[in-house]
């Protein structure tokens, strides 16, 4: 193949990304992944940014995480800043698959309460995958502090991120589960539940703590269901 060959090939793929057929894009996604080439990188990154169809994106990440670290990783990172929803959720998501700790800096304290959901969801999930040894302690801080927000889905993506950090994330939902707000303890408590019984399931973790909420104070010292002098409640 003759180098004014390959380029055309390259910009044809590229143009198959932009195609209004969701089918044409996943199939230039996958050809991208196949046979890696530098020369898609941008347009990859790119296309995360409007892709609209689940699968694609699923395909554009999987492409990407083919791709040498050392290209993705700075552009995908740059993404991060971007305006767009989409574009930042997409990036963390990918970045997650990538699993370069060189990616840890661009996970701000914005980016981890940013407001839309799907955002802060993908953030939570990275940081934990990307945290250095030793600053678990401060990510877990960071995540309490977004307990109570969002739906079910928001919530439980919080609580696992929350749990993976293991006892790094414990004095963060101890201190958590005191708060004022009780949307705040409530969370805090189906979280710590949980972690102890993860068979429980969370919406049964959700309904217990918010029995335990509407019973009084609650000393998250102590175990669970019972008051600081041990009396079950």
């Amino acid at each position: 193949m003759t180098m004014a060959e390959g380029d055309t090939q390259v910009t044809r793929l590229l143009e198959r990304l932009e195609s209004a057929n969701a089918s044409v894009r996943l199939n230039a996604a996958l050809g991208a992944g196949t046979a890696p080439d530098p020369r898609f990188v941008d347009g990859l990154v790119e296309r995360c940014a409007h892709e609209s169809d689940f699968f694609v994106r699923e395909m554009l990440t999987w492409a990407l995480t083919r791709h040498p670290a050392s290209l993705t990783v700075p552009r995908l990172v740059g993404e991060l800043r971007s305006e767009r929803a989409r574009a930042r959720s997409q990036a963390l998501h990918t970045l997650s698959k990538i699993g370069d700790r060189r990616a840890w800096p661009g996970i701000t304290p914005a980016l981890l309460a940013d407001a839309d959901d799907e955002v802060a969801r993908a953030a939570w999930r990275t940081a934990v995958g990307l945290v250095p040894a030793g600053g678990e302690p401060e990510l877990a801080g960071a995540l309490a502090g977004q307990l109570g927000r969002g739906g079910r889905d928001t919530r439980l993506s919080l609580s696992r991120a929350l749990i993976a950090l293991g006892e790094a994330g414990e004095p963060a939902l101890r201190g958590a589960a005191r708060d004022a707000d009780p949307r705040v303890r409530e969370h805090a408590l189906a979280t710590q539940r949980l972690a102890r019984d993860p068979e429980a399931g969370f919406e049964a973790a959700v309904e217990e703590a918010k029995r335990v909420v509407a019973l009084g104070p609650y000393d998250a010292g102590t175990p669970e269901g019972g008051t600081a002098d041990g009396a079950d409640r």
